[in-house]
């Protein structure tokens, strides 16, 4: 079993618990990411969905900006800009400021994904034809927007992504499939993994990405991280209650309806035979359990995918519970406090 010191970061949607508000929900992710700063969490990440009554996060740049002026070392970024939702100038301006309010602690995490339906996506974004080439030359034209450098003869000779800084975000890219880690590897930016979303591949789609990895101005080596949900409990409990909620909430999306669910709402269904199996499917993409049996799947994830950093995604009942269970990983993985 390898030995070497795992990283713990936080991928936070900003869900909207039942009975809760969006309001509230934003309020959470600033204190949990005050919280995990203390803890000694390496990075915060905030996502973008849209048109859903569940998660809040649809302008990360926007809560970037407020959790920067709250918190003073951990590392923020978007988990992640979703690409083709936007223009690259407008996402390399948004990035930048960040980058002026927080020099050298900002990452910019990108998806192909729309975070959204497609009719939504539309209207997003109406330009947007979901091609693979235009995401392709989105990538392109940050680099060069936050490098000042452009192709010769080309429009963006003249255009200057402002404000201007020194500094440059560092640049992820999200996939569940894997292929945007040979993207990543072609463009030299980092990889994340969204085991939460595919539990199937992830190693493979790594091992890919750093064999074909090319070093660029911003990142000479590849680096790697991937993102699961958890949730660490000292009560067997909650952990089992913490269960049935994902397996239902799981069963929910693949059937397109999304509502907040609490314990008293699925602990009485039962399910048929061919949704037990998506079921357990589905228990792949979480870890939940004593700090000792998360401790124990995170190091054989780690060593499993080869890194060195897993990005936890925390969505349960209470909120009480979900600091509890950041505060349980801290103290597993010895994180040192601030």
């Amino acid at each position: 079993m390898s030995t070497k010191k795992i990283r713990l970061s936080v991928l936070d949607q900003s869900p909207i618990r039942k009975g809760a508000t969006a309001i509230l929900a934003v309020q959470e992710t600033i204190e949990l990411a005050k919280l995990t700063e203390k803890l000694g969490y390496t990075r915060y990440w905030v996502a973008e969905h849209h048109n859903t009554g569940i998660l809040a996060g649809s302008s990360p740049d926007v809560l970037l900006a407020h959790l920067a002026a709250h918190t003073k070392t951990i590392r923020l970024g978007s988990g992640g800009v979703m690409l083709p939702n936007h223009s690259a100038l407008k996402v390399a301006e948004s990035f930048r400021m960040l980058e002026a309010l927080a020099p050298g602690r900002i990452d910019l995490g990108m998806g192909r994904a729309p975070g959204t339906d497609r009719i939504t996506a539309s209207m997003l974004n109406p330009s947007n034809q979901f091609r693979e080439q235009d995401f392709v030359e989105q990538l392109a034209d940050l680099q060069n927007y936050f490098h000042d450098t452009a192709d010769a003869g080309t429009i963006h000779r003249s255009i200057r992504a402002i404000p201007q800084v020194d500094t440059v975000p560092a640049m992820w890219l999200l996939s569940s499939s894997g292929q945007s880690g040979l993207f990543a590897a072609h463009f030299g930016m980092g990889f994340s993994f969204a085991h939460f979303i595919n539990p199937v591949g992830g190693p493979q789609a790594v091992k890919l990405y750093r064999d074909r990895f090319q070093p660029s101005d911003d990142l000479n080596e590849p680096e790697v991280n991937m993102a699961i949900f958890v949730f660490c409990s000292d009560d067997p409990e909650k952990v089992a209650q913490h269960k049935a909620i994902m397996d239902a909430r799981f069963l929910q999306f693949e059937k397109g309806v999304i509502t907040p669910l609490s314990y008293d709402d699925v602990k009485d269904v039962v399910y048929t035979d061919a949704e037990q199996d998506r079921i357990r499917y589905n228990r792949q993409r979480v870890v939940a359990g004593s700090p000792a049996m998360v401790k124990e799947r995170f190091t054989t994830l780690a060593e499993s995918y080869d890194l060195d950093e897993i990005m936890a995604v925390t969505i349960c009942e209470h909120f009480e519970d979900r600091v509890r269970s950041y505060e349980l990983l801290a103290e597993m993985f010895e994180l040192e406090n601030v």
